[in-house]
């Protein structure tokens, strides 16, 4: 019986334990995609497009993540006084705007009445409501202190993040380090513009240079995405104002005319 009573134990504990052991690790388990495929959720499911709408979003935002990422990294390590690596992260941030801008171009295969088939179903929400795009915008060195202000949208969460990015030092901010840990004064705007002259003709200062290059690229891929977002929203909408209460179309022509780093461009002129 007491054999019995220890054996019976054992293989009670055993399946116990086979209940409680974590599964082994698949792709799907790996990746949450059941988490993450239940986010598609279209209002109108009547509307074919708002399929692709949805896709396109959700995928921006996840690029979106990444270039925080990899810009977080960049400016933390020319803040240490490192060169090469930045480089190779903001060519990494090229490369992402790039997917960005591909993945806009799906939404040219969708019709204006298509778009107005969901489009009333969006209510007041809009792209122009992204916290990671404005967040992108703010870490890479565009800091107007009255901009979270005016975004009435912001979760508490977001808000307070937001915030923090604005407070900390930006990727221009270490861009400007490694100039002052070169010898270069950046205190003034006509000193900074000395210290580009320096590094562009100094060989000794080639990396600093090319440094200088991958930030320019990062500034014009995201240019150059925003232009585009710009058409088309011009395709789709026309004059008529923005689901998030902006103008639209011409909110949007504003934005895509600012520049991440404009000492860089305006730079271009004093060679």
């Amino acid at each position: 019986m007491a054999i019995y009573q220890a054996s019976s134990q054992a293989s009670e504990r055993e399946e116990l334990a086979a209940m409680t052991a974590t599964p082994p690790l698949t792709y799907s388990r790996y990746l949450h995609l059941d988490d993450l495929l239940a986010q598609h959720v279209p209002l109108c499911p009547s509307a074919h497009d708002e399929h692709l709408f949805i896709t396109v979003h959700h995928v921006h935002e996840l690029w979106f993540k990444l270039l925080l990422i990899e810009l977080t990294d960049a400016r933390d390590r020319m803040l240490t006084g490192e060169a090469h690596l930045p480089q190779l992260r903001l060519q990494r941030c090229h490369a992402i705007e790039q997917a960005l801008l591909d993945t806009l171009h799906l939404l040219d295969t969708m019709t204006p009445t298509d778009f107005l088939a969901f489009r009333s179903g969006l209510g007041t929400a809009s792209g122009a409501q992204s916290a990671q795009y404005h967040e992108v915008e703010i870490l890479s060195g565009r800091k107007d202190p009255n901009r979270i202000g005016r975004m009435g949208w912001l979760t508490p969460a977001e808000r307070t993040h937001l915030e923090r990015r604005l407070a900390e030092p930006s990727v221009w901010d270490g861009f400007l380090n490694l100039l002052t840990k070169a010898g270069y004064d950046t205190s003034t705007h006509e000193n900074r513009d000395a210290a580009l002259t320096g590094i562009t003709h100094d060989s000794a200062q080639e990396p600093l240079a090319d440094l200088a290059e991958a930030l320019i690229g990062h500034d014009q891929a995201w240019s150059q995405w925003r232009t585009h977002h710009l058409l088309i929203a011009e395709r789709q909408i026309g004059s008529k104002p923005g689901t998030g209460g902006t103008t639209g179309a011409p909110h949007l022509k504003n934005r895509a005319m600012t520049r991440l780093f404009p000492e860089l461009w305006e730079f271009r002129s004093k060679l």
